[in-house]
C-alpha cells in the first residue's frame, strides 16, 4: 500500500511539472522547419489545446526519450499517463510519435495479416483522411482520458485564440470556426500540421549510429539486410563495433527480430524497424496499469477490440484479439541518462531492453517462470523459445542501443 501511495505521489508531481508547460523540444534534432512543420510544432507543444489548458501532445511524447513517455517513475510502474482531467487515465503506454509517417492505411494482407493504421490497436485507420498519422493526431484532443477537449468546435476556437493563429491562416489560407463544415476543415488541418511535423527531420531525423553505419555500408556496396553470424566480420570498420555487429547478426537471424522489425528501407532510404503488422507476444498483464487496478479481470483486446467495433469486420475480429501494432525500434534506448527507466510493450510491463529481449527468448521456457499472458489467444508462436544464450541476448541489446538518434559522427 505504501509503495502504491509513493507512486501516486510521484505521478501527481509529474503531472504538475508537465502542467507547468515544461515541454520544450530542446533535445530534438535541430533543423530548418517549413512553415507547415513549424505550425505543427506549435500545435504539438501547446498545452492550451486541452480541457484544463495543462496538457500538450508533448507531455506524453518528448524528444529526449524518443517521443514517448518522459517520466521515469510513471514508466517504472503503470506506464500509463494521466490526462488533462485529474484521475483520467488511458490504458496503454504512449507509443513513439516519431518514425510513423510510412504506416499505410489499415488493410488486410493475405501474407502479413492486418497492416498499417495508427495507435496500438490500429483504430486511426486512415480510411477517412487517407493518412493514418493525421487521423491519429486528431484522436487525443477529444479523448476524455487524454486532452479531453469537449468537441472540435472548442478545439478550433482554442487554436483561433492562439499566438500562432496568424501562421495557421497563412499556411492554410484561413482559420474559421463559423460552422460545422468550417470546423471540420480546421480540425483536419490541425491534424495534418501535426503529422507533417512528426514526419519532419526534427522528429524523425535518422541520425543514429546505425544510420551512419548503413550509409557507409551502402557506399561500400554491402547489403546490411544480409548480415548473419557467418559473414558479420565483413561489415567491420563501417561504424559499429564487434558486439554491435554481432548483435545485428543475431537480430537478423537466430533472434528472428527482423521478421517483424524489418531491415527493409522506408521512404527516407533507411529501415524503420517495423513492418506495421500486428502481433500478440503474450506479454503479461501490468498489475499497476490503472485499468487493471480498477478491474483485475480486464484484458486489453487490442486490434481485435477495434475490429469488433466496426460493422464490416466484426466477423473476423476474434482472430485479432490481443494483437498490437509492431512498434518501431528506433530510439528504443534513447533516454536522458543511463538510470532513466523506459517502459516496453503496449502496457509497459517491461522496464528494460534486457528484460524484454529475455522474454522474447524464453517466454515458453518453463524454468523462466514468466507470468501468464494478458491475452493467451492468437499468440505469436515464432518467439518464446529461441534458444539464444545470455551472450546473444546481450549482443542484441548492444545493437538496439545503436538506434538512438543524435549520433552525428
Amino acid at each position: 500500500m505504501k509503495s502504491k501511495l509513493l507512486w501516486m505521489s510521484a505521478l501527481l508531481l509529474s503531472t504538475l511539472i508537465i502542467g507547468l508547460g515544461i515541454a520544450s523540444s530542446a533535445q530534438a534534432h535541430r533543423v530548418d522547419l517549413t512553415l507547415l512543420e513549424q505550425l505543427g510544432k506549435f500545435l504539438f507543444y501547446d498545452q492550451n489545446l486541452s480541457y484544463n489548458n495543462n496538457l500538450a501532445c508533448a507531455a506524453c511524447h518528448r524528444p529526449e526519450v524518443g517521443y514517448t513517455g518522459p517520466d521515469k517513475l510513471i514508466n517504472l510502474h503503470g506506464a500509463v499517463y494521466e490526462g488533462s482531467i485529474p484521475g483520467a487515465f488511458g490504458n496503454r503506454k504512449p507509443p513513439t510519435a516519431a518514425y510513423a509517417g510510412d504506416s499505410p492505411v489499415l488493410h488486410y494482407d493475405a501474407v502479413a495479416g492486418w497492416v498499417g493504421g495508427m495507435f496500438w490497436d490500429g483504430r486511426a485507420t486512415g480510411w477517412t483522411m487517407g493518412d493514418p498519422l493525421a487521423e491519429q493526431a486528431k484522436g487525443p484532443f477529444l479523448n476524455p482520458k487524454e486532452q479531453a477537449v469537449p468537441d472540435a468546435q472548442t478545439l478550433c476556437e482554442k487554436v483561433k485564440a492562439s499566438s500562432y493563429a496568424r501562421l495557421f491562416k497563412k499556411v492554410w489560407s484561413g482559420l474559421s470556426c463559423a460552422d460545422a463544415t468550417a470546423v471540420e476543415v480546421t480540425y483536419n488541418n490541425i491534424a495534418m500540421s501535426i503529422a507533417t511535423y512528426e514526419r519532419s527531420r526534427e522528429v524523425s531525423s535518422f541520425t543514429s549510429k546505425f544510420d551512419r553505419f548503413w550509409d557507409k555500408a551502402k557506399m561500400k556496396g554491402k547489403d546490411v539486410t544480409q548480415i548473419s553470424m557467418v559473414n558479420w566480420a565483413k561489415y567491420k570498420s563501417l561504424g559499429l563495433n564487434n558486439d554491435e555487429l554481432q548483435g545485428l547478426a543475431v537480430f537478423n537471424t537466430k533472434g528472428t527480430c527482423s521478421s517483424c522489425h524489418t531491415l527493409t528501407k522506408g521512404s527516407a532510404g533507411y529501415p524503420l524497424f517495423t513492418d506495421f503488422s500486428y502481433d500478440n507476444l503474450g506479454i503479461p498483464k501490468n498489475p499497476q496499469n490503472p485499468a487493471t487496478i480498477a478491474d483485475p479481470n480486464w484484458a486489453d483486446p487490442g486490434l481485435g477490440g477495434f475490429l469488433m467495433s466496426t460493422e464490416e469486420y466484426q466477423g473476423v475480429s476474434s482472430t485479432e484479439i490481443g494483437k498490437f501494432k509492431v512498434p518501431t525500434l528506433r530510439n528504443v534506448d534513447l533516454r536522458p541518462s543511463h538510470k532513466f527507466v523506459k517502459a516496453y510493450g503496449h502496457n509497459g510491463y517491461f522496464k528494460s531492453l534486457e528484460e524484454i529481449v529475455h522474454f522474447y527468448n524464453t517466454r515458453d521456457v518453463a524454468s523462466a517462470n514468466w507470468p501468464a499472458p494478458e491475452v493467451s489467444q492468437n499468440m505469436n508462436t515464432a518467439i518464446g523459445k529461441l534458444g539464444l544464450n545470455k551472450t546473444q541476448e546481450r549482443l542484441i541489446v548492444e545493437f538496439l542501443k545503436t538506434l538512438s538518434d543524435g549520433n552525428t559522427h
